[in-house]
């Protein structure tokens, strides 16, 4: 999905939910959002943050998620460029305790953790679904972000407000991989 229709579809969703623009969002899990030039990452819209506050409205929140996920994949298999600086704010958000779409956030965190995996080179079957990482540095930006943000991941990952059976054992262990790229599964 190119830039043009990823713009396309926050502005429709701006039409569908105009009280995320108006809203005033100071939610601490954004901090920064703001200042992030989103425009300047490739294949990124603009609209990036509405999609952001959005996830905190509980009626727009799904459709946030919905296009928010679409924005940051550029297909099943590749994350887009964008994720990695989405990264630390779909952390915090998904430990905010009463968000309506923190399943989905926790999902897509799993999803890119899994996508950020270095690939193996040997792997025939892996370079054909997933590229050479050579091709794809989103990867390594996404893991350095991970990395950056361990703490805030694990305390997450710690949290006592996290329902029974919101997060598998085995995504877990993928989001414990993505922010310590030496353990292995045991």
């Amino acid at each position: 999905m190119d830039a043009a229709v990823k713009e396309a579809a926050i502005a429709r969703f701006l039409r569908e939910h105009p009280q995320i623009e108006q809203a005033v969002c100071d939610h601490p899990a954004l901090l920064g959002c703001a200042d992030v030039n989103w425009s300047q990452i490739p294949g990124c819209p603009a609209g990036i943050p509405v999609l952001f506050h959005g996830l905190l409205d509980e009626a727009a929140g799904p459709e946030a998620l919905r296009v928010l996920g679409n924005v940051l994949m550029n297909s099943v298999f590749h994350v887009s460029a964008v994720m990695s600086a989405a990264l630390p704010f779909l952390i915090r958000l998904a430990a905010v305790p009463d968000i309506a779409v923190r399943p989905g956030l926790l999902d897509l965190l799993v999803v890119a953790a899994e996508l950020s995996q270095p690939v193996d080179a040997d792997d025939e079957r892996q370079v054909l679904l997933f590229g050479e990482d050579c091709d794809h540095p989103e990867r390594e930006w996404c893991r350095v972000a991970f990395a950056a943000h361990a703490f805030a991941l694990r305390a997450l990952l710690e949290d006592e407000t996290l329902p029974d059976g919101l997060i598998s054992a085995d995504d877990r262990e993928c989001l414990l991989k993505a922010v310590e790229p030496q353990r292995r599964p045991s």
